[in-house]
């Protein structure tokens, strides 16, 4: 069908009462028939962007366009021929019916579509034999291993065709047997014009893809030397919902910690003075910043890695730093003092995702735009 262009997407959602945006501004052109591999933690975005692909969710801004058309500018029963008839999904949880056969879980886009029971069935005794599964056509899900199933639910996603297939974290609950029969299925899928999208944390499905997505920045090495930031009063160092890899030090002035409510509004966390530090979290988890901080005076702030962070101010560790224990000795910034940037963090972290997957929702069956 054609290449994806993806310009300037943004996505925001509202989850625990709090903005979150996990996906800020991302920018992407793959040509036709490759594999695309999204790579990142969990709530780093890929599902999110896995269902702004397949028309399930419409992001804040920016524009999707795949091939001639542009996603994001579809109505709703467009969106529901858009995705009908282009895009072909496979489920981390296969998502087959149980009290049908292998056949006849496949059959049942085919069926949808208006295809008579004897080509539907025709139709998907061809796809199950191509991903060999012609003995396993009359066996219900039950009596079918994790990679049988899996094979079951791709065979059901190209069964009409379609010109995208997305697929999330489809090698989740296989050994390493069954990974190896998935991942051979889904290489050969990705050619001609047809373009296989797959979210995963699996590093072995790597050197199959064309094209390989990070869903978090390069994140700064410990030897990049301390950033200084001069701010003028009202003026924003970091948003609520962006990815960072700086921890920052509050040299002069003042610093608002602010979180956005789902209502509207802002609430003020914390008010970083001379030698507070705020901005931990985010850097040490790789989680999108949980709140904005803004400049309440004139500022200077000295930012660094987390690596530089620890090494230059004595930290002993990582759980120094989660719990934002006091620091030995002073650094030239003069005493560091204070809570976490955002909140405490005895309790529930607010850097932390929310419970479940907060991005990973859409393909689950959850509306990403509700509190998880």
């Amino acid at each position: 069908m054609g290449d994806l262009s993806i310009q300037n997407l943004v996505v925001e959602y509202t989850s625990g009462g709090h903005t979150v945006r996990p996906i800020d501004g991302l920018n992407l052109d793959v040509a036709a028939g490759s594999l695309v591999i999204l790579m990142g933690p969990s709530g780093c975005g890929k599902t999110t962007l896995l269902s702004c692909l397949g028309g399930i969710l419409q992001p804040t801004s920016g524009t999707i366009k795949f091939g001639d058309v542009e996603v994001t500018a579809l109505g709703e029963n467009e969106l529901a021929k858009y995705r009908r008839e282009t895009v072909g999904f496979v489920f981390q949880a296969f998502n087959l019916v149980p009290s049908l056969t292998a056949v006849e879980n496949v059959m049942v886009p085919l069926r949808a579509n208006g295809m008579s029971r004897r080509a539907s069935r025709k139709r998907a005794e061809q796809l199950l034999g191509r991903v060999g599964l012609q003995d396993r056509l009359d066996h219900r899900p039950g009596d079918l291993s994790g990679g049988q199933q899996q094979r079951v639910a791709v065979a059901r996603a190209i069964a009409l065709d379609p010109p995208l297939i997305l697929a999330d974290e489809p090698t989740a609950h296989l050994d390493f047997i069954q990974v190896e029969e998935v991942l051979k299925l889904i290489r050969e899928l990705a050619s001609g014009t047809r373009m296989v999208v797959v979210a995963t944390h699996d590093s072995r499905i790597l050197p199959l893809a064309d094209r390989v997505v990070e869903m978090v920045p390069n994140f700064a090495s410990a030897d990049r030397p301390p950033e200084t930031v001069e701010l003028e009063a009202g003026e924003v160092l970091f948003e609520q919902g962006t990815m960072g890899d700086l921890i920052y030090i509050v040299d002069r002035g003042e610093i608002e910690i602010m979180r956005e409510l789902s209502g509207g509004g802002e609430e003020l966390l914390k008010l970083a003075v001379e030698g507070d530090y705020f901005g931990e979290i985010g850097p040490l988890f790789h989680l999108p910043r949980s709140a904005t901080a803004k400049a309440r005076t004139d500022a200077t702030v000295v930012g660094y890695t987390v690596q530089a962070f620890r090494e230059r101010l004595g930290m002993a560790g990582v759980r120094d730093l989660i719990e934002h224990r006091p620091l030995s000795g002073e650094s030239d910034e003069g005493p560091l003092s204070g809570e976490s940037d955002e909140g405490p963090l005895s309790g529930e972290s607010d850097e932390s995702p929310p419970s479940g997957e907060s991005d990973e929702s859409p393909l689950s069956g959850e509306d990403p735009a509700t509190p998880e």
